[in-house]
């Protein structure tokens, strides 16, 4: 491709790099949350395989991928944390790892067995153009899997998190992770306490907003919640993706009907993903219909 870098790109990297580059060493995610978020891949069939995350953060999940014993291991991120990512993952088996900085819509590494991109499409400028990235980088036989903030579910935080994160991408740093992430994941952190306290009662207390992720989140520690308010007020763009548009870039004609998958997660995300044709259909299939990715 030859389009340059989008400005809006680069700024949602370098705000992302800051964040990535102060949580720490090792990964973020528990190996729970690693096999919860991949489902239904099973990660075991990665072992001897060639697979790529676009957008890697700090290689959180690469960590846990590399325990999988693939083949060849490779990831992209726009962003400044290759030293960092390096660290987090020095246990790697030697030669198998490869870290590339660059645009994930632009860069071509060849094709691989498992292509996964977890919690970056939804920051793009252009999500659709980034699937197409994920699609062109799995040879055929090959699966891919994806996961983006739902529309549906969300309207909490389209509505009270939103302008919040209109002015934390425009401050630095330190003072959006302990000026609005902390006092807002206090809240927060005691809201998911109550709610997975009462989740057994059912009935109407179902109907409470974010019902679902609380209780999904709640047994972790505050530092993760924190973890989670920074991430989502230090980026200059979020996207909210809707069924009818990941239905959409699912009927590309590169992926076998058979294998698609959409599944609602938490009550507020997608995972969705599938199967590369084994033989790719040419000339190359568009995805058909109206684009409805709404920030």
């Amino acid at each position: 491709m030859s389009r340059d870098t989008p400005t809006g790109d680069t700024e949602t990297a370098r705000a992302f790099s800051e964040s990535w580059n102060r949580v720490g060493e090792g990964s973020v995610y528990s190996e729970e949350q690693f096999l919860e978020w991949f489902e239904p891949l099973d990660p075991a069939e990665l072992e001897g395989k060639d697979v790529l995350e676009l957008g890697f953060g700090n290689g959180s999940l690469l960590y846990h991928v590399g325990q999988r014993k693939p083949r060849r291991l490779a990831g992209v991120e726009l962003g400044d944390t290759l030293e960092q990512t390096r660290r987090n993952l020095v246990g790697l088996r030697e030669g198998m790892l490869e870290l590339h900085r660059g645009d994930l819509c632009k860069i071509d590494l060849g094709q691989f067995d498992v292509v996964y991109c977890i919690g970056v499409l939804h920051h793009l400028e252009d999500p659709q153009e980034g699937f197409r990235s994920v699609l062109r980088h799995v040879r055929p036989g090959g699966k891919f899997h994806c996961w983006v903030y739902a529309w549906e579910g969300n309207w909490i935080v389209r509505t009270l998190v939103e302008p919040l994160r209109r002015l934390g991408s425009r401050i630095p740093w330190w003072l959006t992770k302990y000026g609005l992430a902390l006092p807002l994941a206090i809240p927060f952190f005691l809201y998911s306490k109550f709610v997975a306290g009462v989740s057994g009662i059912g009935g109407q207390l179902r109907r409470l907003p974010l019902f679902e992720y609380s209780c999904w989140i709640a047994p972790r520690p505050f530092a993760f919640f924190r973890h989670v308010a920074f991430d989502q007020l230090v980026t200059p763009r979020t996207a909210y993706v809707d069924r009818q548009t990941l239905e959409k870039w699912l009927m590309n004609e590169r992926v076998d009907p058979g294998s698609r998958y959409l599944i609602f997660r938490n009550g507020n995300s997608w995972k969705f993903g599938g199967r590369v044709r084994s033989e790719i259909p040419s000339p190359e299939g568009e995805v058909p219909g109206e684009r409805r990715v709404r920030a």
